[in-house]
């Protein structure tokens, strides 16, 4: 459940940056910033989806073997 929940609060960041850096009230070096934050919580929810992929592929391996 941790993993789960590690994944919504970084959904929900990246959604706050997106809201502030549409907003046009952030300075250059703000944004570079916020966008810097944005890379990282992609990559680790894109990592997450990748476990996630995998560990659903192998049970249905599983499954599909009995």
């Amino acid at each position: 459940m941790k993993d789960t929940a590690t994944f919504e609060k970084s959904v929900q960041k990246l959604d706050a940056i997106v809201t502030k850096m549409e907003s046009g009230d952030l300075t250059l070096d703000e944004s570079l910033k916020l966008f810097e934050q944005g890379v990282k919580l992609t990559r680790a929810c894109q990592k997450t989806l990748a476990d996630a992929e995998s560990k659903i592929e192998k049970l249905m391996a599983e499954v599909e073997s009995q």
